[in-house]
């Protein structure tokens, strides 16, 4: 039977402090994104399609139809995450009774989710919606060759930016504004320059007011293809990470936006060379950019421990993005969300002094038989120790509040 205090020694055996580890996953926070709560719906009047290749499959009972909806949905969900952690909303969530466009939002149509924010101690993390609007309905928002729908979205972008700043101060927190566009073509463009100039020249427009950065900081989202823009993406992981190194935004990297054989865990200490800040969108793909439910998987601890190998935890942002409507959407975060905080702790753990020792003499045999073995160490005792002592339930007792919750939340349909 094993006890806390006896693989605390086991894990001393190697080298490593357990305490220390779980002192620093409390430090940790991730920020959830709300819009798992409700499929991507948001709450405006809808003036066009979702665009992006953006799309939620499944209906399973319990969607938040309203902000006090997916508010009691968070608030269920943060008790049963350990820590204090933060969360991302979109534009596209207001909570007012006014009704204006995309380019007329003010910091007071989002005052409700910053008072509860300031309830819950927590920090938001704010996006301008550039889809699900007439005006994106061509799969072309900054990029337009219409100068007039370019204003449009150049000026809700401000307004978001405005908004994200006044977030952080109201929170004393810096609000993370990413800024993620559809833009694309669906076949083979003749001229692939022209869109990317005008995108360039709408984000320097949008971002040229500099706000304090203890406020809120600007961050970049690239992607390789979506729905109906599979031939060419305007803002490509390339233009992004150009566009970030020369302008010092935060770069947004999202698992689902790259090709399915390529591993996000690489890039990382390759664009830390060049950027100051990262911001990480943790999703699943599933043989193209599906939002699955993140899981205990190779992936996900891959970039983990190249967080914490490469010393990375300071200068990066970790957010999450998926979206599953055929589960319960809270089960959905919870386990999401303590996933993304096991495969940290899982990095945490590992004897990483003895195995950059052995790389590092080209010891490949010892560094492949530490690492292999480090995997049977009881990881999962210490972090029942962290959700014991942070007041979340573990195993069975977490699997009965989640179906407890879920009935509540099912008589919505």
């Amino acid at each position: 039977m094993f006890t806390y205090e006896s693989v605390k020694a086991q894990f001393a055996d190697w080298g490593v402090d357990t305490e220390v580890a779980i002192e620093k996953l409390k430090t940790i926070p991730i920020s959830m994104h709300c819009w798992q709560g409700d499929d991507v719906v948001g709450f405006e009047q809808k003036t066009g399609k979702s665009g992006g290749g953006i799309q939620a499959t499944g209906n399973h009972p319990g969607r938040a139809r309203t902000p006090d909806e997916l508010r009691a949905d968070l608030d269920f969900s943060y008790s049963m995450i350990p820590g204090k952690h933060r969360l991302n909303l979109h534009a596209m969530y207001m909570d007012t009774c006014e009704t204006p466009d995309r380019d007329q939002i003010e910091f007071k149509h989002f005052k409700p989710w910053v008072d509860w924010a300031k309830e819950q101690k927590i920090g938001l993390d704010f996006n301008p919606t550039f889809f699900a609007h007439e005006k994106a309905d061509d799969n072309l928002t900054l990029s337009h060759p219409d100068e007039g729908i370019r204003d449009f979205w150049i000026e809700h972008g401000k307004r978001t930016r405005d908004i994200a700043s006044k977030m952080g101060h109201e929170l004393g927190s810096t609000c993370i504004n990413n800024i993620w566009v559809p833009d694309g073509y669906k076949d083979y463009p003749i001229d692939r320059i022209s869109p990317r100039q005008r995108l360039e020249s709408s984000l320097d427009k949008m971002i040229a007011h500099q706000y304090d950065r203890a406020k809120m900081r600007d961050a970049v989202e690239c992607k390789l293809f979506g729905i109906g823009v599979e031939a060419m993406t305007v803002g490509s992981h390339e233009f992004y990470l150009g566009y970030a190194t020369r302008k010092d935004t935060v770069l947004c990297l999202d698992m689902g936006h790259f090709h399915p054989t390529e591993n996000i865990a690489d890039k990382l200490s390759s664009v830390a060379l060049s950027v100051e800040k990262l911001l990480l969108h943790v999703s699943r793909p599933m043989r193209w950019d599906s939002d699955h439910v993140i899981l205990q998987s190779d992936e996900i601890f891959m970039m983990a421990q190249e967080l914490v190998a490469s010393d990375l935890l300071a200068r990066t942002y970790i957010g999450l993005d998926f979206f599953d409507a055929t589960i319960s959407r809270t089960a959905a975060w919870v386990i999401g969300t303590r996933n993304m905080q096991k495969a940290l702790l899982r990095a945490l753990l590992l004897p990483l002094s003895d195995l950059k020792l052995a790389e590092n003499n080209l010891n490949f045999t010892s560094r492949f038989m530490i690492t292999e073995e480090a995997k049977d160490l009881p990881f999962g005792i210490v972090w029942d120790e962290f959700c014991a002592r942070m007041g979340t339930p573990t195993g069975l007792d977490l699997i009965k509040e989640l179906e407890a919750y879920q009935t509540k939340v099912s008589v919505r349909g």
